[in-house]
């Protein structure tokens, strides 16, 4: 599913909720659409352990109603995990930074490790990105927190693991965009294109380069979601 785009989820989701009968909030107009608001999609080509999004229902529902029952109506590979009635507030602002783990084929432990420590050293590293207004320079070493590498010994062929925290700046910055600054900056490539899955996204904790748990405060709130 990591090659399905954002909007081939959103018409997966949007049948999904259909499906599974959930009584939906819609806009008003001419052309009313389900009131469901997506924060932070994953590029097309990377998986996601932890993708957020809110939906209005017009009348309140259980939370076993949204697990249960969407996730049933959703194509295998789309996973609802939980639901919780929102404490107000938005839910974009929540999500200030990425962990991403990508999985490098081919490289050797060292020259790995160098090509981070290139990176890391490097105080700016612009990359050119095409975007839908045409061609923009962002800096990739900004907004990265934390860059390792790990390896798996009994993997074949030999298997890197890096991870990066991101955390969400403006102009955004993409972890392909920091792989290809780490490409250029070391000199170095992998022979297949690295596989990209971002494992959790949240606020920001501050001096450890890691992430909270962006509906703590929903948990807090509510002992029984969506109650």
């Amino acid at each position: 599913m990591r090659w399905a785009s954002h909007r081939d989820f959103q018409r997966s989701l949007e049948r999904g909720v259909r499906r599974a009968g959930i009584p939906m909030a819609f806009s008003a107009g001419f052309r009313p659409h389900p009131k469901i608001s997506y924060a932070g999609a994953v590029p097309t080509g990377a998986g996601s352990e932890a993708e957020y999004l809110e939906l209005s229902t017009a009348v309140r529902i259980r939370s076993a109603v949204i697990t249960s029952d969407l996730d049933e109506a959703l194509p295998a590979g789309f996973s609802i995990m939980e639901a919780f009635r929102s404490t107000g507030g938005s839910l974009a602002e929540r999500l200030q930074a990425s962990l991403w783990e990508v999985e490098v084929l081919g490289l050797p432990e060292e020259q790995l490790g160098e090509a981070v420590d290139a990176f890391l050293a490097a105080g700016e590293l612009p990359v050119e990105r095409i975007t839908k207004s045409g061609r923009r320079i962002v800096d990739a070493r900004q907004p990265v927190l934390r860059f390792d590498a790990r390896f798996e010994p009994d993997s074949k062929p030999q298997c890197a693991i890096l991870d990066l925290a991101l955390t969400h700046a403006t102009p955004s910055v993409r972890a392909t965009d920091v792989l290809a600054a780490l490409w250029r900056v070391s000199g170095i490539g992998p022979k297949r294109a690295p596989r990209l899955t971002r494992m959790a996204q949240g606020p920001l904790v501050a001096g450890t380069g890691s992430v909270g748990d962006p509906l703590a405060p929903d948990r807090a709130g509510f002992l029984t979601p969506l109650s």
